[in-house]
């Protein structure tokens, strides 16, 4: 009787599989952002280039990003579904 009951408490983790992959699509968000920040060097390191100030770069990647870590807290954060038992 002792055995069971320490399987049952070891198979209690506080994060399920769906909060696992969760954060996986959080993490892949999160990478989205970074690679929409790429990009923008000038060939000649003395000419300045322009592109580094576009609408991508300034704009929707830091948003992208900050989107994907509230994406993450909210994969931890969240409660997995019940299992019924019956």
């Amino acid at each position: 009787m002792a055995k069971k009951k320490v399987e049952q408490e070891s198979l209690d983790f506080p994060l399920q599989k769906e909060n696992y992959i969760l954060l996986i699509i959080g993490f892949a968000i999160i990478m989205l952002g970074f690679l929409l920040m790429m990009g923008g060097k000038s060939d000649d390191p003395n000419v300045f280039n322009e592109e580094i100030f576009n609408f991508r770069r300034i704009t929707l990647a830091p948003i992208v990003v900050l989107f994907g870590f509230i994406f993450e807290i909210w994969a931890i954060m969240k409660k997995p579904k019940e299992a019924k038992s019956e």
